[in-house]
C-alpha cells in the first residue's frame, strides 16, 4: 500500500493535513469522506519524505526530558484553550527527538479518527507507561486534563532529577574503578613482563607473590582472548537471566542490601511508589487499580510484587494502614502517617508528605554516598600497591642485598 499526503477541511471549516496509508487516491478520499472531511488535495507521498518518517537501530530512544518537555506543553497548551489536536500537531512540528516527533504525527492521525487522547497514547507503550496513560484518561473524563499533564510533569521532574542525583553521585566512584581496572590491564601487560625477564636473568628462586604476579601477566599476555571470550559469555549469559522473570525478581531484591547502596535504592523506589500513589488518588482513580498501576511504576520486581500484595489483601477488606505495616516496607513513622491519612481523609496528602520525606532522605543520603564510597576505593588501591611491592620489590631487594653480600 502507498502513503498520501492530503489536505482537507474539517466540518467546522478547518484546514488540516497528515499522510495516510492506502491503495490509491480514491480510497484516500472515501477514508477522508468517512471521517466528514472535505478533500481538497490527494497526492502520493514523495518517497524521500516516507523515508524521512522512519527510524533506525541509530536513532536516539525516547529519553525522560522529552517527556517533561511533554507534559509541561501540553499542560499549557490546554489550559490556554488550545485544541487537542492542534497542541499534538503542533508539538509534532517543534519536538526535537525523531521518534517522539513519529510517535506525536501518530498520534494526531488517531485524534482525526477520532480516538480520545488516552485511547490514542495506548497505541505506544515503549513511549508511554500505563501510569501516565491512566492519569490522562482520568483527567479526559473529568474535564481536568491540564492539571492531569500538570500533575504528570511535576511527577517526570521530580523523577529526572532523582536520576541525575544518582549519575552525579556514582560518577566519581565509577571513573575510579575504570581507573583501577586500566591500571591493572597496563600492568600485567606491559610492566610486570620486563621485571619477569629481569627475575628469570638473575635465575633466583622468587616469593609466592611474586610467582602469582609473574603467572597473572604470562596470562594476560598469552590468553587474552580466552579471558575476552570468557568475559562476553559471562555478560551474554548474565543479560539472558536477569531477562528472565526469576532472574530480574532475585536482582532486583537484592539490590534493595547491597551495603551503602541498597537503603538508597530502597528510599528511591518507596518515594516513586508514595508519589506516584499519591498522583492516582488525587486524580481519581480507585485504591486497587492505582495499587495496580504504581506496582509497575516503581520499576522493581520484587517491590512489585509486595505492592501487588498489598492491592490483593486491600479487595479482600482489609485497611490501606493494616496492609501497609503488613508489608514490611515502610518505616514505623510513614505507617504513622498512613494511619492519620485515612482517619482524617486525606490520604493523598498524607502520601505526598511520605514521598517528600523519603526524597529529602534520598537527597542527603546521595550528598553524603562520595565521602562513603571513597575510604573503600583508597583501601582497594592501597591493597594493590601492597601487591605490587611485596610482588616486585621484595625480590628486587633480596638481589641487592645478594649482590652486596
Amino acid at each position: 500500500m502507498a502513503q498520501f499526503n492530503y489536505t482537507a477541511r474539517t466540518s467546522a471549516g478547518e484546514l488540516t493535513s497528515g499522510v495516510l496509508e492506502a491503495q490509491d487516491a480514491a480510497t484516500v478520499a472515501q477514508i477522508l469522506a468517512g471521517r466528514n472531511f472535505i478533500p481538497i488535495e490527494i497526492s502520493a507521498a514523495d518517497a524521500e519524505k516516507v523515508k524521512e518518517h522512519t527510524v533506525s537501530i541509530f536513532t536516539p530512544k525516547i529519553t525522560l526530558d522529552d517527556l517533561v518537555i511533554f507534559s509541561r506543553q501540553m499542560y499549557s497548551l490546554v489550559k490556554a484553550g488550545i485544541p487537542i489536536l492542534r497542541a499534538v500537531k503542533g508539538l509534532a512540528e517543534t519536538t526535537s527527538s525523531k521518534r517522539m516527533e513519529l510517535a506525536l504525527i501518530d498520534l494526531s492521525e488517531q485524534l482525526e479518527r477520532g480516538r480520545t487522547l488516552s485511547s490514542a497514547l495506548n497505541k505506544h507503550p515503549e513511549v508511554f507507561n500505563r501510569l501516565f496513560i491512566s492519569i490522562v484518561h482520568v483527567g479526559e473524563n473529568t474535564g481536568k486534563l491540564d492539571e492531569a499533564f500538570q500533575q504528570l510533569s511535576f511527577y517526570l521532574e521530580r523523577e529526572q532529577e532523582t536520576r541525575k542525583q544518582l549519575k552525579s553521585a556514582t560518577r566519581y566512584p565509577t571513573f575510579v574503578i575504570i581507573a583501577i581496572v586500566i591500571a591493572m590491564v597496563i600492568m600485567n601487560i606491559f610492566v610486570i613482563p620486563i621485571f619477569a625477564n629481569m627475575f628469570l636473568s638473575f635465575g633466583a628462586e622468587l616469593p609466592l607473590m611474586t610467582r602469582i604476579l609473574l603467572a597473572t601477566s604470562e596470562f594476560f599476555v598469552t590468553k587474552w582472548h580466552y579471558l575476552l571470550i570468557a568475559t562476553v559469555a559471562a555478560l551474554w549469559m548474565l543479560k539472558r537471566y536477569l531477562e528472565t522473570d526469576a532472574g530480574l525478581y532475585k536482582w532486583d531484591k537484592a539490590k534493595l542490601r547491597l551495603p551503602i547502596v541498597g537503603s538508597i535504592f530502597e528510599r528511591t523506589l518507596l518515594g516513586r511508589f508514595a508519589r506516584s500513589f499519591s498522583m492516582m488518588l488525587v486524580a481519581g482513580v480507585p485504591l486497587t487499580s492505582a495499587l495496580n498501576l504504581v506496582a509497575e511504576a516503581v520499576g522493581n520486581s520484587f517491590m512489585s510484587e509486595r505492592i501487588l500484595s498489598m492491592r490483593k489483601n486491600i479487595e479482600k477488606g482489609e485497611s490501606l494502614s493494616r496492609v501497609a505495616n503488613n508489608s514490611k516496607l515502610f518505616t514505623p513513622l510513614v505507617i504513622q502517617m498512613i494511619n492519620v491519612g485515612e482517619e482524617t481523609g486525606q490520604v493523598d496528602e498524607l502520601l505526598a508528605e511520605v514521598a517528600e520525606f523519603y526524597e529529602r532522605e534520598v537527597d542527603y543520603d546521595l550528598k553524603s554516598l562520595t565521602s562513603k564510597i571513597e575510604p573503600i576505593l583508597i583501601c582497594i588501591v592501597a591493597v594493590m600497591v601492597l601487591i605490587l611491592a611485596l610482588g616486585i620489590f621484595t625480590p628486587m631487594w633480596d638481589m641487592m642485598g645478594a649482590i652486596k653480600g
